[in-house]
């Protein structure tokens, strides 16, 4: 079910394309999340980053690119999106296929020694509450001491009863700048998927796809950044901090 480096450019370009539909400043996000990692690792020689959600290898291939001495391994739960990333960003990391929060994954991730920090960009708001608590969880017990969790997503301002002016400002300054920054050709999440369904090349890739099990992901879980911090103190982070933020978009940094 291999992909030709013509087809797998074609659908990551594309991918990029559509996802600057969905994340706010969406480069300067990857570069914080870059520089947190440079900063989690320095002084280390060798170091080991997980991108959690990885899809086609979006953030692992910019990370890669900014701390090059680092081993990166990548997981996700969808076949196509894992072969458009071995194929493109081959050389960016080692891709792994596993499903958030089962029991088991990060067993399947083959990881050598404990590592320096695990990265997510745009992904985690998909999982359950539940699933995202325990996925917390076993990441706080397999990071290093002194290891970082940097997850860049949305999340919603909480809203005190009979106070929703904050979100609701927080909200449009992320749609304004979001409409400010397109270019007009962007495809949609929806028109993505329907053109990967119509390549013939990538049709056994989808046929295996739609063969997996039915998650517990959905479109958004709507926890707001205090939520989050609840469950990775919860999960055993000793500290939770927003490193860089523009309406709802956050890049959330979380200590172990």
């Amino acid at each position: 079910m291999g992909v030709s480096m013509a087809t797998a450019e074609l659908w990551v370009d594309r991918w990029e394309r559509q996802q600057r539909r969905y994340a706010i400043q969406r480069e300067e996000r990857f570069a914080v999340l870059a520089d947190v990692a440079e900063y989690a690792t320095r002084g280390v020689s060798r170091p080991l980053l997980v991108d959690l959600g990885c899809g086609p290898g979006s953030l692992a291939a910019r990370v890669a690119r900014r701390v090059p001495r680092a081993e990166l391994v990548a997981v996700d739960r969808d076949p196509l999106l894992l072969e458009l990333a071995r194929t493109h960003h081959a050389d960016a990391a080692r891709y792994v296929e596993a499903v958030l929060g089962a029991d088991g994954w990060v067993e399947e991730l083959g990881l050598t020694r404990a590592p320096d920090a695990v990265l997510s960009a745009t992904a985690l708001h998909c999982l359950s509450a539940a699933t995202l608590a325990r996925t917390y969880r076993q990441v706080a017990a397999v990071l290093r001491p002194g290891g970082v969790l940097v997850n860049a997503d949305h999340f919603p301002e909480d809203t005190p009863e009979g106070d929703p002016a904050g979100s609701a400002l927080a909200a449009h300054l992320g749609r304004s700048r979001l409409a400010a920054t397109l270019r007009g050709d962007e495809p949609d999440w929806e028109s993505w998927w329907r053109g990967v369904a119509g390549d013939p090349e990538l049709a056994d890739l989808c046929a295996e796809r739609a063969r997996r099990p039915a998650g517990e992901e959905g479109p958004d879980n709507g926890l707001s950044f205090a939520a989050h911090a609840r469950l990775l103190r919860a999960a055993g982070f000793r500290a939770v901090s927003t490193v860089w933020q523009y309406g709802e978009s956050r890049v959330l940094v979380a200590f172990c």
